[in-house]
This record gives structure tokens, sequence and C-alpha cells, in this order.
């Protein structure tokens, strides 16, 4: 077992092309042992956005604070602190930040994947 308190892990800056505004915490990964998925933790500042890009893996997010959208092909969806998103394979999106707070959110991937760094 291991327990994270998310202070303790480093931000860093999201440095892939399109990112603006976005850190990411590695809180769970597969350095830390866990066989199967990763947990990392992002904040995206107001005005804000992940790159918009698509991956042949599924995630799951789930949105701790703040407010903002989930850009897809089909336009925006807005999500809120308490809301869930299921992303498939090859969907492409973006998390926009629309609101005036940061918005954090926690991010579930496969450990053989890396994404957003």
């Amino acid at each position: 077992m291991k327990i994270v308190d998310r202070d303790t892990v480093a931000m860093v800056v999201v440095e892939a092309e399109g990112a603006v505004g976005c850190q990411m915490g590695e809180l769970i990964t597969a350095r830390d042992g866990a066989p199967t998925f990763a947990m990392r933790r992002f904040t995206v500042e107001p005005g804000g956005n992940t790159p918009y890009h698509s991956h042949p893996w599924e995630h799951e997010v789930y949105v701790l604070s703040g407010c903002g959208a989930v850009r897809t092909e089909a336009g925006l969806e807005p999500i809120a602190s308490g809301r869930a998103v299921l992303i498939l394979p090859r969907e492409t999106h973006s998390f926009v930040n629309n609101g005036d707070a940061p918005m954090e959110f926690l991010c579930m991937i496969p450990v053989a994947e890396r994404c957003c760094r």
C-alpha cells in the first residue's frame, strides 16, 4: 500500500504543444508499483487548456474544483466540480478552463501510456 499527500507531489508545467496554463502532478504511477493505471492531478488556470489531442487509450477524469468544458469534435461540453468524464480511445479532446478560478481534476490512464508531459 502507498498513501500519497497531494501537497507533496511536485506539479510540473505541461509542455505539450497547445497546452496553456496547465500543470500536472503524478500522484500514483508504475514507479510506485501500480500495475494497471496511473493517477495524475491537473490544474488549469482561467483561460488555459490542455492540448487538443487524441490517443489510443481511454482515460477517466474527475473534476475536483472549478469549472470549464471538455472540447471534442462535437463542441464544448460543460464540466464542473463533482463531474466525471470518460474519454474513449481515439476521441479528440481538450480540457478548457472558461471559469474565474483554477480548475483541478484527477486523470487516470493505463500505466504503460504517457500523456500530456
